[in-house]
């Protein structure tokens, strides 16, 4: 072995991790927002750090769909569309239902019993001025499921989908993102009571109907919102995006 390679290789793994999970963190709490363009030269600068873990930090975030890198422009951070959405929902359909299958056989008394408590909360957390709340409460629910399956594969897949997808949504579509869906507690509620009583019943096959049919619930109300916000930012990415090209 070369000398000293042994201790390069490991540092320069290190410095990569440490510039992707700043971007990362950039990025999930919104302070980078989608469309911007990210300089190579400037983060180097503003890291302390070289160019090379930079580049090799954009292929990790565009390999979790984080950020684009557009030949000869450059690498900006990702936009939702709604396209984007629905894929992001049917991708979450399959792969929770096969969770939730596995979740039915698998699952303990205890595990049991903390959906019984999230769906309690949930039920108390409807006004307006609980959104938040009410969604880590609903993150939670959906978390204790796909762990229950004990597919590791599929757990890591979710928890990628969970921790990436609402962050974005918030930056892409900031209106409806911050309120709650039309219509949608009284159903969302009794959608989970029918998982969390397939579940109890260890039915696969109901357990993944039941996730089937609150996913298709929730991504047909979501859209139909999100429509309605599209026009705007339609017209208001372009600029953004042309004001990052000007910027380079």
């Amino acid at each position: 072995m070369i000398a000293g390679m042994s201790d390069t290789l490991p540092a320069a793994r290190q410095l990569r991790r440490l510039v992707a999970d700043r971007l990362r963190r950039g990025i999930l709490e919104g302070r980078l927002t989608p469309g911007t363009w990210l300089r190579q030269e400037q983060i180097a600068r503003e890291m302390g750090v070289s160019q090379m873990p930079v580049r090799e930090a954009f292929r990790e975030l565009a390999a979790e769909g984080l950020v684009v890198h557009e030949p000869y422009r450059g690498v900006r951070i990702s936009s939702l569309t709604l396209a984007d959405v629905r894929d992001v929902y049917a991708a979450r359909a399959a792969i929770e239902a096969l969770a939730i299958r596995a979740a039915a056989t698998e699952i303990t008394a205890d595990e049991l019993g903390t959906l019984r408590q999230l769906a309690a909360k949930m039920k108390r957390r409807l006004a307006p001025k609980h959104l938040a709340e009410y969604r880590d409460l609903n993150r939670q629910f959906h978390t204790v499921i796909f762990k229950a399956s004990r597919r590791p594969y599929l757990i890591r897949l979710l928890e990628q989908l969970w921790t990436a997808f609402p962050a974005m949504l918030l930056d892409s579509f900031r209106k409806t993102a911050a309120t709650p869906l039309p219509d949608r507690d009284t159903d969302d509620i009794a959608e989970h009571e029918a998982i969390l009583e397939a579940l109890s019943r260890h039915d696969p096959d109901a357990a993944e109907a039941a996730i089937r049919v609150h996913l298709e619930e929730t991504v047909r109300h979501l859209t139909a919102t999100l429509d309605e916000e599209t026009p705007a930012r339609a017209l208001a990415e372009p600029l953004a995006l042309a004001a990052g090209e000007r910027s380079r």
